[in-house]
């Protein structure tokens, strides 16, 4: 005779079922963020999860890897090296910034299959990297699909304020947007519970949106939102695709 399932056991797969699955960020982080006299900047790219420190994720490589500084992108992917982190592959570089002004680093990944979401993901992140500690140029547009313009300058920030932008898709605003927050913990915070591992808000009807950073490190803000071409899924049926639009910045603590 079969037992009936407990109701209690029932809930918690229930639960299990609905907990959302621990955010993916596609990481570009150089060694420093400005650079007074200009000079050599390393940048790794890893795929993770940057509160809990992983899982890292398996990276192919990167359709497209670049830096666009006074309105001219420059092709990296030559530059690119493999730096593999345990069994999953990923990617550093070093570029020489010896002129004044914003080098705005950039990745578009090869579409990654998520089985857990039944989805790809595409994340084109970017991250800016001032030379001689210009203060311009922070503010230009790779040009990606989907994008976060920053209207805070990104290497300029101190621990505390706030950061702004506007989420866009295709140069227009998106109103609404979700955005996931995630801090690279390095400083061995713990986190209450799950909810405070990936921040989330929503930007506001002009696509714009602002959050104020409590600790030192590097911040992620990626915009989600699903594109408008399906993919073939590894079995042959159509899946979304989920294209975030990711920027990188780090907030400096007053000494």
């Amino acid at each position: 005779m079969s037992v009936p399932a407990h109701p209690f056991a029932a809930l918690a797969v229930s639960f299990m079922l609905a907990a959302p699955a621990a955010a993916h960020f596609q990481q570009i982080i150089p060694s420093a963020d400005v650079l007074p006299d200009g000079g050599e900047v390393t940048l790794d790219l890893v795929f993770t999860h940057p509160f809990d420190g992983g899982p890292v994720m398996d990276m192919a490589p990167p359709v497209a890897v670049g830096v666009l500084k006074r309105g001219e992108k420059t092709d990296l992917t030559g530059a690119l090296s493999e730096a593999r982190q345990g069994d999953a592959m990923a990617y550093g570089l070093t570029h020489d910034l010896n002129e004044p002004g914003a080098a705005v680093f950039y990745i578009e990944p090869a579409p990654y299959w998520e089985p857990a979401e039944g989805k790809y993901i595409i994340h084109y992140a970017k991250v800016v990297v001032d030379s001689f500690a210009s203060g311009e140029g922070w503010d230009e547009s790779v040009g990606f699909p989907v994008e976060i313009l920053p209207l805070s300058q990104p290497t300029g920030l101190w621990t505390g304020n706030l950061f702004t932008g506007i989420v866009t898709k295709g140069g227009a605003p998106v109103p609404f947007a979700e955005i996931e927050i995630e801090f690279i913990n390095d400083q061995g915070i713990e986190a209450p519970n799950d909810a405070y591992i990936t921040q989330v808000l929503k930007a506001d009807a002009n696509g714009t949106f602002s959050y104020a950073m409590p600790f030192s490190g590097w911040w992620g803000f990626a915009a989600l939102v699903e594109g408008d071409t399906p993919m073939m899924a590894p079995d042959g049926t159509e899946v979304p695709v989920e294209e975030g639009a990711l920027i990188w910045v780090n907030a400096k603590p007053a000494e």
